[in-house]
């Protein structure tokens, strides 16, 4: 059985607004129960430990996903999900993989948090995938902080700047995660469309771009772990 570290952000606060984030809801469904109808083991865990915020326009019935539905009824993911360990109180060593879940939160918290960045690196140099989707790339940069030009040249994706402009928060962020990633000479890619799936795969490497690339990008990390060829979308 193969053990996956889900790491969710607790960070709720955005700049200039009184409106919140946090996890996107269907970011860590879609991957959650990807995971779980493979037979996988999942641990959650993010910096503060507990109940992680939740984007409350994850929740608008435009947004919810078919997991969100089955995560409403799953009592065990719900308690799960608001009991998440501290980044601190978990061995990243013991997992097979780590899943970072979207939603603006990561930009905040985990796009600096020593420890996570850490545990990123560790689970690479051990040969073990890393996946990433939407704003969840941005836990990448803390890496980066830790091992400069980690990024240099790695072939990611990640919520782009247009997204932002269309979802109307871009004035509510510190900055764009698309430019970060470049400014720290990622190989940016993304989908021409703008919030159609499309996902990244640079070696152990899995980045998703939005939303709706969290569930191929839980594939994907599958397909790794499984030692299937993954391909890119």
């Amino acid at each position: 059985m193969k053990n996956i570290l889900m790491i969710l952000t607790s960070h709720e606060d955005m700049e200039n607004t009184d409106s919140k984030t946090g996890v996107w809801l269907g970011e860590f469904t879609d991957p959650y129960y990807e995971f779980i109808d493979q037979g996988y083991k999942i641990e959650l865990a993010s910096p503060q430990g507990g109940k992680p915020p939740v984007d409350p326009m994850s929740l608008l019935t435009e947004n919810i996903t078919a997991s969100n539905r089955r995560f409403q009824d799953d009592q065990a993911a719900q308690h799960a999900f608001n009991s998440t360990k501290r980044l601190e109180e978990v061995d990243a060593s013991a997992f097979d993989a780590i899943f970072y879940p979207g939603g603006h939160g990561p930009i905040w918290d985990l796009a600096t948090n020593h420890t996570s960045g850490r545990m990123i690196l560790n689970t690479l140099d051990a040969g073990k995938p890393v996946a990433a989707v939407c704003h969840g790339p941005a836990a990448l940069l803390a890496a980066e902080l830790l091992r400069p030009s980690f990024l240099a040249g790695k072939r990611v994706t990640g919520f782009t700047n247009t997204e932002e402009t269309l979802s109307l928060r871009a004035s509510n962020v510190p900055y764009e995660l698309e430019t970060r990633l470049k400014d720290n000479n990622a190989d940016f890619h993304s989908a021409t469309i703008p919030f159609t799936a499309h996902v990244e795969v640079d070696g152990l490497l899995v980045t998703g771009q939005n939303p709706l690339s969290a569930g191929p990008a839980a594939k994907a990390l599958i397909k790794i772990l499984e030692g299937q060829p993954v391909g890119v979308s």
